[in-house]
């Protein structure tokens, strides 16, 4: 029994108005969840300085090679914990707070290694710090 014989069937349609809302909340999902890349590495470029030399109080003199290792008063230290740094510095200072700690870095030496350095620094009693640098050509 046909009871519509004169009335066509609609065509079915696709409601746009969810299909938007369904793909707007997919998309903030995908943005939410989204990972970045993160770099472990920073490129950083260390800075050149000049200056006049001969002001510059007694100070204690500490080498860092591209390994780690340490040298202070041109002395290797044999142990690279932060205990015997610290000692090795309150003996090369003498007793002496007001000593500036010349810190020589090479380039390719980790910011671990200077890191421990200062904290040897302040374990031995020695506040003042400087970081050497290279001298600009001039031009």
């Amino acid at each position: 029994m046909n009871f519509r014989k004169g009335q066509r069937r609609a065509a079915p349609e696709i409601n746009l108005i969810a299909f938007i809302d369904v793909l707007l909340v997919i998309l903030i999902f995908l943005m939410v969840s989204t990972t970045f890349s993160r770099y472990t590495s920073l490129q950083v470029s260390l800075p050149s300085a000049s200056g006049d030399t001969s002001a510059l109080p007694k100070s204690l003199t500490v080498a860092i090679d591209s390994q780690g290792r340490y040298a202070v008063q041109q002395q290797r230290i044999s142990a690279g914990d932060p205990a015997a740094l610290s000692a090795a510095l309150r003996d090369a200072a003498q007793g002496n707070p007001d000593i500036t700690v010349e810190i020589h870095a090479d380039a390719m030496a980790s910011h671990q290694s200077v890191v421990q350095l200062m904290e040897a620094a302040r374990n031995a009693g020695l506040a003042r710090l400087v970081f050497a640098a290279h001298s600009a050509p001039s031009r």
